[in-house]
């Protein structure tokens, strides 16, 4: 599993079209949010959003980074609370694109931001929720002192564990019988954190915070929303989901090798995603499949080499062997440009799960197409290959990976299923070790 950080928008529009499957008629959630970027038409986006020009505004960056009030980067007022114009916010939002901000110590420019309606309120209507989940069990977080204040008065936050084997029953009489003292009407506070916890399971979000949470009448207000979820779910809810991005952290801009497989990507049917994480590491990795690169990953840092993990991504879904052998030129193009200073050869870990439907045997053929294209750099560099993977045609792919490497003078292990998929992670660095 990878816990992964969406965007503020993302997290209240999942909410927002699941809302009738969780909360019913209980609560009512008028979603208003618009996700601006670089590449935003500010003339047409009135005529999409018509409440943009006849309501108050708050406008914000949606970075992925919190404390945004504390730091002066939530536009809600100019003269008066709720005056904030569409021309306000336009203004303003550009201005902050053009300015080099500091953030908990990173320097960068801020280029998401959402627009939303100005929800009036009060200091003591500001509730807080969080749903964190953990090994042995989740934890809810309920608290009546909301708002950007909300570390300071943390003494007053109530936390209930939930251990994975609770009922639904049990779950419930865990949150009604923990609602904080200070909060006033204490039924439909729990009637809310009962319904957002089932949706927080269902979902597969790891961490989901609402901070402030306004409750007026049956009317909730989500004035600020924190989620991260298991990427790994996706093809379990990813139809709940809709379309999902998953953004870098402020101030890390995509190199532009990460770039170039986003733009393969989002051209493809298939999903190629590649970050580098050191391109100085010695141990880089062509991995099929989202969840295999996340067992892949675990595996190299388990064994006490996270600082030499190159790369993390996957490529999956069928790709082409033209889609396939871009990916992999890429990454061989970074790993090939420079000797390790150990003098030690790197190594490459191709592998993955067993396929359902990608054909091995072809994005194989991508694979050795980009070996011969940068074998020479391989050999100067010093690379040494280890191979598991199973699925369809997995036996004519392993034995043409292994003869062309071996004709192109590249040290080589091939496996099949028949090798556990970390197994081979470990064969690769005990052999490292014992060198």
């Amino acid at each position: 599993m990878a816990q992964r950080g969406i965007r503020e928008y993302d997290g209240k529009r999942i909410i927002a079209q699941n809302w009738k499957d969780y909360f019913g008629d209980a609560f009512e959630y008028d979603f208003k949010s618009v996700l601006v970027t670089p590449e935003t038409d500010f003339e047409k986006l009135p005529q999409e959003h018509p409440w943009l020009k006849t309501t108050p505004l708050v406008a914000k960056p949606d970075m992925l980074f919190g404390k945004r009030g504390k730091l002066g980067l939530v536009l809600f007022k100019i003269n008066k609370p709720g005056d904030v114009t569409y021309e306000d916010a336009v203004k303003w939002i550009k201005q902050k694109m053009e300015e080099e901000v500091e953030i908990n110590g990173v320097k960068g420019h801020l280029t998401h931001f959402l627009i939303e309606p100005f929800v009036p309120h009060k200091p003591e209507e500001e509730y807080y929720l969080a749903f964190s989940m953990g090994d042995d069990y989740d934890t809810v977080y309920m608290s009546a002192f909301g708002g950007i204040d909300v570390e300071e008065n943390w003494d007053k936050v109530v936390e209930v564990k939930i251990p994975p084997t609770a009922t639904d029953e049990e779950i419930e009489k865990l949150i009604k019988q923990n609602v904080p003292k200070e909060i006033k009407d204490k039924e439909k506070y729990a009637d809310f954190v009962i319904r957002a916890y089932k949706m927080f399971r269902d979902l597969h979000f790891v961490y989901f915070e609402i901070n402030p949470l306004v409750l007026v009448g049956n009317k909730a207000y989500l004035l600020d929303f924190v989620g991260k979820v298991d990427d790994t779910a996706y093809f379990v809810v990813g139809k709940k989901w809709g379309e999902l991005e998953f953004p870098s952290g402020f101030g890390r801009d995509l190199t532009p090798e990460e770039k170039y497989i986003k733009e393969l990507d989002e051209k493809s049917g298939s999903s190629l995603k590649l970050t580098i994480l050191n391109p100085e590491g010695r141990i880089w990795t062509l991995v099929a499949g989202g969840g295999a690169s996340v067992v892949y990953a675990d595996t190299v840092a388990d064994m006490g080499y996270v600082n030499e993990l190159a790369n993390y991504g996957e490529y999956s879904g069928n790709p082409t062997r033209t889609e396939t052998r871009e990916y992999v030129k890429t990454v061989l193009d970074l790993m090939t440009r420079n000797k390790h200073p150990s003098g030690k050869p790197k190594i490459l870990l191709i592998g993955g799960a067993i396929a359902n439907f990608t054909d091995v045997a072809k994005t194989f053929d991508g694979i050795i197409d980009a070996f011969k294209e940068y074998a020479e750099k391989m050999r100067q560099i010093g690379v040494r290959i280890y191979v598991r993977r199973g699925g369809p045609n997995y036996e004519v792919g392993l034995k043409k990976i292994k003869q062309a490497a071996e004709e192109l003078g590249l040290p080589i292990e091939v496996y099949g299923p028949e090798l556990h998929m970390t197994d081979i992670v470990r064969k690769a660095l005990e052999e490292e070790k014992a060198a």
